[in-house]
This record gives structure tokens, sequence and C-alpha cells, in this order.
């Protein structure tokens, strides 16, 4: 069955419905802004007005919504996707979110005959439209095998990382922490530059070709160097990812020298009204 439903067609989301259409699927999607739902059915989504309407006759469902608490609303509240899916049937659970909040939600599925796919995503809304995304896939190998069309129409880049649940949100929590520190790092360095009296465009292109590039360094710190903080990523994404992998640090009994310090940046950008922007205005709260 080329007929999937996706709840929350935001960035990342709209993204991924987009490549599918333009790949021929049938696509069912559901937010909570109506006017995006619209905008994609005059691509040719299916619109829904709820969860359970987009889970209708779908070989899976995928959550692509914000953090754990949306998840369980969207599959299980009122209207939830949960109930409609047929047995045998996948959700892909694409947010990033706690490992345990994962296991928490594949275990209820589990009760109702529905697969969970453990499938947190990175690289962008450009790369979800485009299917170069990376897809960081934890299931066991027959969901694995019965959703392959799926999972690879959605992405190029898919890694195995497991076959158990919860270890897919534990691999993107360590990228994202990672970013974290690079974004950081990125622009703090833009802000000396600027301090030293240096040009910050000149400085971000010696950096790109240098050793201190990271792919989300010079794409944020691009953007805000012109100024441009329109929401791509909004700050309180990284503040959260950052914030669930310290948390998983601790548990592991792990402690090291930078992911602290790049959850208190992210944490005092939020604390100083910047939750609403782009995570490039990073460089705004670093030059004051």
């Amino acid at each position: 069955m080329r007929t999937v439903g996706i709840v929350g067609v935001g960035n990342m989301g709209g993204g991924m419905a987009a490549h599918l259409l333009a790949q021929g699927w049938t696509v069912h999607v559901h937010d909570i802004v109506r006017e995006k739902v619209d905008a994609f059915a005059a691509l040719g989504a299916v619109p829904c007005a709820n969860a359970a309407e987009a889970a209708q006759d779908v070989a899976a469902l995928v959550v692509c919504v914000v953090d754990a608490a949306q998840a369980r609303e969207v599959l299980f509240g009122p209207g939830g996707g949960a109930a409609s899916l047929r047995k045998g049937a996948a959700v892909l659970l694409c947010p990033t979110i706690s490992p345990r909040d994962v296991e928490s939600i594949a275990s209820q599925l589990r009760e109702i005959g529905i697969a969970a796919i453990d499938a947190p995503m990175s690289g962008g809304p450009a790369r979800a439209r485009d299917g170069s995304m990376s897809l960081m896939v934890a299931c066991n190998e027959a969901v694995f095998e019965a959703n392959r069309p799926l999972v690879e129409a959605l992405s190029r880049k898919v890694f195995r990382v497991g076959d158990k649940v919860g270890d897919g949100a534990r691999t993107k929590l360590v990228n994202n922490l990672l970013a974290a520190i690079n974004l950081v790092g990125a622009a703090e360095a833009i802000a000396l530059a600027r301090k030293l009296g240096l040009d910050a465009r000149t400085t971000l292109d010696v950096i790109e070709q240098s050793s201190g590039q990271s792919w989300i360094g010079v794409d944020r710190m691009r953007r805000a160097i012109e100024g441009d903080f329109e929401p791509r990523a909004h700050m309180t994404l990284l503040a959260k990812d950052s914030r669930l992998a310290l948390e998983e640090a601790q548990a592991a009994g792990f402690e090291g020298p930078l992911g602290a310090a790049a959850r208190d940046v992210f944490a005092r950008a939020v604390e100083e009204g910047l939750a609403g922007l782009d995570d490039a205005a990073l460089l705004t709260l670093l030059s004051s």
C-alpha cells in the first residue's frame, strides 16, 4: 500500500509530505494549523480533520509532532490515530523524545496490534523535501522489512541503528547534543570575530573551508549574519533536545565537559525571550 498518514505537517513533516506526494504516494495529512492542511490538500494530499481520519486505510502513520505529550495526544487522545489503524500497521515516531517515552508509546501500541518504528530524523526542512535527511531507525527486522518501501521513500540516508525501539531516540539525542555544542561554538566564534573587528561573512567563508567547519554552524550563522531569524528550527527544539540528552547522560553515569554548557546557553536564550526565533539567534544572544 502506497498510502500513508502524516500527523504534523510543519517544517519537517511538511517536507516529508511534499516528498512523498512527488513520488506518487497517497498522503493523508492532519495538523492543528488548518492552513497547513489546506496547503497540502492543494498539492494533492487528503485533508483530515484529526489524527483518526489520517490513520484510516493507511499502511503506516507518521507522527511528526514536537514532543512526547503531543505524540501521546495524537495517538491515544480524543480523535487519536492509534485506534483507527488496521492491525499490523505501523507508527513511525519521528520527533526527538526521550527513549523511555518511545518505549512506553511502543508498548501501548503493541497492546493493540500496532508496530512502532523508532525513527527520529535530522537534516532540516529542505532535506526532508528532497529525501536527503537522515532517519535513525530502530525496530525489529520484520517490521522494518514490512515498511521498507515507506522508510526508503522518505530518506536516502537510512541508518539501521538497532532492533530495540528506543535506540533511535538515543542516537538522535547524541547527535543533537553535538549539534547544540557545534551551534553554540559557531555563534561564539562569529561573535568573537565581530568583537575583533573582522568581517563576519568573510570569517564564515574561511571557517566553512577550514577545520572549524560544521554544517549546522555554517547553515545557521549564514542566516544570523543577515539578521534572518525566521524560524526553520525554533530555539526551543535544541533547548529541549540538549536537556533530554543530558538527562540520558546523567542516567548512564556519564559527565562530559561541553554538553551542560551548551544546554545552559540554549536555556538562557529561551529565558531571554528568543524562544520563538530560529536557533540562529544564538548569535544575537552571544553578541550582546
